[in-house]
């Protein structure tokens, strides 16, 4: 029981905790994304054997911290359960307006539905970046 709990868990070689890592993510020539209305998720791969994450929920989009709060709780618990389906990506969640809108049992599935995409888009091969002037 005990190794499956640890299987699953969410310690900290699961997050980006510094500044230097989510800027590696936002300034990644090759970026896998996943988007929706309310939501985006921004990924680059890592060198290590396991996928990252990381949260980005503003106060400007998500004014209620409750809300807040519920949103980073299910965004990190269900990448705690699909962890193992992910290839070896720095993921950065990022709120946009409307997210509190959605109640818990409609994030969860939204959250479900982008981290299946974004798995889908990082397993093609990615096309060359375009350089910008």
């Amino acid at each position: 029981m005990q190794q499956a709990r640890s299987d699953f868990g969410f310690a900290k070689p699961l997050r980006l905790l510094s500044a230097a890592q989510y800027r590696a993510v936002f300034t990644a020539k090759q970026q896998v994304r996943a988007a929706h209305p309310n939501l985006l998720i921004l990924a680059c791969r890592n060198d290590l054997d396991h996928p990252r994450l990381g949260l980005v929920i503003a106060k400007k989009h998500v004014r209620n911290a409750s809300d807040r709060n519920r949103i980073k709780r299910i965004a990190r618990e269900t990448f705690r359960l699909r962890q193992h389906e992910l290839p070896a990506l720095d993921a950065v969640v990022l709120a946009r307006p409307g997210l509190a809108e959605l109640d818990k049992a409609a994030l969860a599935r939204l959250l479900n539905k982008l981290w299946r995409k974004l798995a889908n888009r990082a397993q093609q091969p990615q096309p060359p970046a375009k350089n910008k002037p």
